[in-house]
């Protein structure tokens, strides 16, 4: 990950707190797509879509191998994923549930 050593982590803080903002904001699938595909390189969104396709895969208890064979996501970016879905911040369990959630409606 790229460091700007100039920021301190308090401006760090306030500058993602600035973009996740942003997104929040955003107000339907496609207003975030435009914002994403903006934001990020073909490469970056690739790789944003692999994973979220990924934790999706593992909710349905697929073996990792499975998943790399299906997605051509490395099983190590898949233990990886795996790892932040089961002890990380809560965001893909939040997203998992509120997808469901919508899709159930």
């Amino acid at each position: 990950m790229k460091s700007n050593k100039r920021e301190t982590l308090r401006q760090r803080k306030r500058n993602e707190d600035n973009l996740f903002g942003a997104v929040v904001k955003l107000k339907n699938v496609d207003e975030c797509s435009n914002f994403l595909k903006d934001l990020c390189t073909p490469a970056e969104l690739q790789a944003l879509v692999d994973r979220w396709q990924v934790v999706q895969l593992l909710e349905q208890e697929i073996p990792y191998r499975q998943i790399h064979d299906m997605t051509g996501v490395s099983v190590t970016t898949v233990g990886r994923v795996a790892r932040f879905l089961a002890e990380g911040f809560g965001g893909y369990r939040t997203a998992l549930s509120r997808t469901a959630a919508t899709k159930s409606q």
